[in-house]
């Protein structure tokens, strides 16, 4: 596993990512899917592999003086016809049971509407990171975005949340991917994708961009954070509200605010009102940045900061050229947006 996939797991470093542990009604029609298909192309290798043996050991070399020229049979109606049959046959029920796992996997988005217990996010795949735009839970607008770690409710009892994500790409192409969840969903320029998922266990749930997008692209790490409904509840109205603004950091503010990261970033409440890059609106609600490359501590923001190649060599942040006091300031200021 690779040190950035390390640092994603954050507080759970025994969090698996195996296809064959699903959380979500998505990931286990994939791993039935999984499961039948390898044992019908166990069963076929086993077969074949068998009789290559029994081939290679009944009829292995004689002596010069016992080899004999062996029978000449040029075609057997039967052996042909079973194996066109039986091939033949194999691909129809796997097509059948794939079309039916895509049926459990690919759902058509339902509408919005009141005390649904649904939550609809569009993602935006950037180079290297994703953007979260929340729309609606449980029938009711949110309008927000974040960037980087996407929360969504438990499902607790006989109550489904489900959680429909919309899939787009700003650039090039991208690959949504969290195993435990769902299934690789592409993100491509120019087309709208969806997926969809629930889970009944509360926890850090990790994945990655799976389609190569570039420099950074195995940096470009998912983390899905499931809470219960209450809690969920309770970020949703923290993350819905302007940074926050805290007159100790009034300098900070305004040495951010003279440089040109407002071109690219947004905090909410400020002047800072870019969309190219993530909202730094709630940054250090979050548990990583740099799309869950480092720790979100205030030294390794103040590295970020400082050089932003130097964590994550090829993303589109340069470096600034900052004074030291200038980036302190920064710092302080960035620490307080929460």
């Amino acid at each position: 596993m690779s040190l950035p996939l390390l640092f994603a797991l954050g507080d759970n470093p025994s969090q698996n990512l195996s296809i064959f542990d699903p959380a979500s009604p998505p990931a286990e029609s994939i791993r039935v899917l999984s499961v039948l298909v390898f044992a019908i192309t166990g069963f076929i290798f086993l077969v074949v592999e068998g009789v290559l043996f029994y081939s290679i050991i009944r009829f292995r070399r004689k002596p010069v003086a016992q080899t004999m020229e062996p029978p000449q049979v040029y075609g057997s109606k039967p052996i042909e016809i079973a194996w066109t049959a039986a091939p033949t046959m194999i691909v129809f029920v796997l097509v059948l049971v794939t079309t039916r796992t895509l049926w459990d996997v690919k759902i058509t988005p339902p509408k919005p509407k009141p005390d649904d217990n649904t939550l609809f996010v569009t993602v935006v795949g950037r180079q290297w990171w994703w953007e979260y735009n929340y729309e609606y839970y449980n029938g009711r607008e949110l309008g927000f975005t974040t960037a980087n770690e996407l929360h969504i409710p438990v499902s607790k009892g006989d109550v489904n949340r489900p959680v429909f994500l919309t899939l787009k790409s700003a650039d090039v192409c991208h690959s949504y991917w969290v195993p435990r969840l769902a299934g690789k969903t592409d993100l491509i320029p120019g087309r709208t994708n969806t997926m969809w998922f629930q889970t009944g266990e509360a926890g850090l749930y990790v994945g990655q961009c799976a389609e190569y997008c570039g420099t950074q692209h195995a940096n470009m790490l998912i983390r899905v954070v499931v809470e219960s409904p209450e809690e969920f509840e309770r970020w949703l109205e923290a993350e819905q509200r302007p940074a926050f603004d805290d007159p100790g950091v009034r300098q900070g503010q305004t040495a951010f605010l003279a440089q040109s990261c407002i071109n690219c970033h947004r905090v909410r409440g400020t002047p800072a009102q870019g969309t190219y890059a993530p909202d730094l609106t709630h940054l250090m609600s979050r548990q990583t940045f740099a799309a869950g490359m480092v720790p979100n501590t205030p030294e390794n923001l103040r590295q970020w900061v400082n050089d932003p190649q130097k964590i994550k060599p090829g993303c589109l942040m340069p470096a600034f050229g900052l004074s030291e006091r200038d980036r302190d300031l920064i710092v302080q200021y960035l620490s307080t947006l929460r």
